[in-house]
């Protein structure tokens, strides 16, 4: 039987963590029974810190007039992809800030420049409210975008900018970003082109437990329409720099606990998705590897390179060596995957 939102809410709020924890390795290992749990090696380019929509949780973000914004070069760019070549990389996780003045035309260039010079790598980037400012700015439509971006050798999307899919909620913490439905049309029409993508949930700030249960069936339902979505992501806000924290000085920082009920909690709701990363660039490394106890399969990325998180207080890193401990230390088989969670190789 699926879960309905009020059992999921039930389990929010009298579930017992150990018992969830349980009740999530089960499903889990319905999923995986073959006990791997995966992590890719790749890196963030964060193209541009050039933002006009001004999310009060973001401390990444810069004013195009700002001393430190940047657009990085395309050799600045494809020095990072070279880094990332020489540890074995096959990803990268593009993501920018909403930069007023690149059209369609300039992310057809980059996109197309690099899946040519570097036909290994597999281009997993732009947020859905990325994509929604370009097609606007560049005067076509949201699938005009996507397919042109498509054709070029954009490959998947990530769940950036999903945070809370509430309108109430956005309203307080971004009031400039596009509205939930947008960011589900978004992803509609990228599946509807095989583009897969990811779904993303940041809790922590002021939403309710309603509006959690509600953002799982949102994507749950789309899901269930498309099958377009390969994994689920969810972090704490971080938000340390940030002008949410300081509007808002009632918000505390989000428990382990916390973190760990959620995450098995979504994967009993999220019965249509294959795969939940464990968020331990977010949570530390051992609150990570917890997570695998708790519905998690996936370690996530090595993150060569993280910015966004990092601005607003989140300095974990990890190696790949280290990633292979923490899955062993569990007693599961660590495995290097690609974007498309295709195994690469296994660590038994």
């Amino acid at each position: 039987m699926r879960l309905t939102k009020e059992q999921a809410l039930d389990l929010i709020h009298n579930g017992d963590l150990k018992e969830l924890g349980k009740m999530a390795t089960a499903r889990k290992r319905e999923l995986h029974p073959k006990g791997i749990t995966t992590f890719v090696v790749d890196r963030n380019i964060n193209y541009t810190n050039v933002c006009w929509v001004d999310c009060k949780f973001c401390a990444f973000y810069r004013s195009p007039k700002a001393d430190d914004a940047y657009v990085l070069t395309f050799e600045e760019i494809d020095q990072k992809i070279d880094e990332l070549l020489e540890i074995g990389g096959t990803q990268i996780l593009f993501q920018g800030g909403v930069h007023p003045k690149l059209k369609i035309e300039w992310y057809e260039d980059l996109v197309e420049h690099i899946h040519l010079k570097y036909p290994t790598i597999t281009i997993h980037g732009f947020s859905s409210i990325e994509l929604d400012y370009i097609a606007k700015v560049s005067k076509i439509t949201i699938q005009e975008c996507l397919s042109r971006l498509h054709a070029k050798g954009l490959s998947s999307i990530p769940g950036a900018g999903a945070e809370i899919l509430s309108d109430r909620v956005r309203d307080i913490i971004a009031p400039k970003k596009i509205d939930s439905a947008v960011w589900l049309e978004v992803h509609r029409e990228a599946h509807k082109l095989g583009i897969m993508s990811t779904a993303t949930m940041m809790y922590g700030t002021v939403e309710t437990d309603e509006e959690i249960v509600e953002h799982w069936n949102l994507i749950r339902d789309l899901q269930d329409e498309t099958g377009g979505f390969r994994a689920f992501i969810m972090w704490s806000f971080q938000g340390m720099n940030t002008q949410l924290i300081q509007e808002h000085p009632e918000i505390q920082k989000q428990s382990s606990n916390r973190y760990l009920r959620l995450l098995a909690v979504s994967r009993l709701f999220l019965d249509n998705f294959q795969n939940i990363q464990s968020s331990w660039v977010t949570q530390g490394p051992y609150v990570g590897q917890m997570a695998l106890l708790y519905g998690a399969n996936d370690l996530g990325s090595t993150m060569m390179e993280e910015n966004v998180v990092r601005s607003a207080g989140a300095g974990f890193r990890m190696a790949k060596e280290e990633m292979i401990r923490l899955i062993h230390d569990i007693g599961e088989i660590p495995a290097i995957r690609n974007t498309a969670y295709e195994t690469l190789e296994k660590f038994a």
